[in-house]
């Protein structure tokens, strides 16, 4: 159980034509760096289990902690805040991601 102070949740709509084009870009140079990733994908996988990636400007960045690959990232590209993280397990097996509701609640 993760105990603390909860902060107030704030939501708002964004309407400023400026912010939202910013949001865009970023979301664009995600897509292209996942694009990589996914074209890549078997090779990357193979070769670095055990190891975070980085992929920014389509070029990918490997090392032991997330902190390290993305400072290799961003060194290399500081344009790029779109920036795609992953930590690939050491093992190869089958997961299962889901989200279970209590039994409370069905």
């Amino acid at each position: 159980m993760i105990l603390g102070k909860a902060e107030p949740l704030v939501m708002w709509i964004e309407d400023d034509p400026e912010e939202n084009a910013k949001a865009a870009a970023q979301r664009g140079r995600f897509r292209k760096n996942s694009d990589w990733l996914q074209a890549h994908i078997p090779d990357v996988y193979s070769q670095h289990r055990g190891k975070c990636i980085c992929v920014a400007g389509q070029e990918l960045f490997v090392a032991n902690t997330a902190p390290e690959a993305i400072a290799l990232a961003r060194e290399a590209h500081p344009e790029d805040n779109g920036c795609l993280m992953r930590y690939i397990p050491r093992e190869r097996m089958e997961r299962i991601y889901a989200h279970l509701r209590s039994l409370a609640s069905m």
